[in-house]
């Protein structure tokens, strides 16, 4: 019974060390705790840099990353690929801007998705805020839209359909009827 009693109190241990964190080993008085911001994770980074080159192009400032935003699509990504067929997602009814990019038969990174947004910066007009005819332009005007200062992303690949979804969010929402994005 005895030694029944010790394991018990020896997990309960472990668990309570591992769920507190270790004590520093430090000297210095432990009530203070220094903390520096954690860098954003490596896909958020690979979302990121694209995003804020194409910004930084047209002399916008850069976005920050948003984990809640991130978390919002990875939602909405897993539910497409479970429960849709990996379909496009309906953003209209969404309170952030989007941009979403449907690929088949190969892998798209981050970096390529955004770039693929990016493209349409070739149609787009920013003298008279338009666009060349029988083209869009959007998803280009969103990723530098001024008053945009987070975002969040995600992908999921659709296995069955061979296809995978990437999803971003944008907060403030861009594309606002009758201003220039920049």
């Amino acid at each position: 019974m005895a030694s029944h009693s010790f394991l018990i109190v020896l997990v309960l241990a472990l668990c309570h060390s591992s769920a507190h964190g270790a004590a520093p080993a430090s000297s210095h008085n432990p009530t203070q705790v220094t903390t520096t911001p954690t860098p954003p994770p490596n896909v958020a980074n690979e979302f990121l840099q694209p995003h804020n080159q194409a910004r930084a192009a047209v002399g916008v400032g850069p976005l920050k990353w948003s984990e809640m935003l991130a978390n919002a699509t990875s939602r909405l990504v897993r539910y497409q690929r479970n429960k849709m067929g990996c379909q496009f997602a309906n953003l209209s009814d969404s309170k952030y801007g989007g941009n979403q990019l449907w690929s088949s038969g190969m892998a798209v990174t981050p970096r390529m998705a955004v770039d693929n947004w990016v493209q349409e910066k070739n149609y787009y007009n920013h003298t008279d805020n338009s666009c060349a005819p029988n083209h869009s332009c959007g998803v280009y005007t969103q990723v530098v839209w001024r008053k945009s200062l987070e975002v969040g992303c995600a992908q999921a690949t659709c296995v069955k359909e061979q296809a995978s979804l990437t999803v971003c969010y944008y907060d403030p929402p861009g594309n606002i009827i009758g201003e220039s994005p920049y």
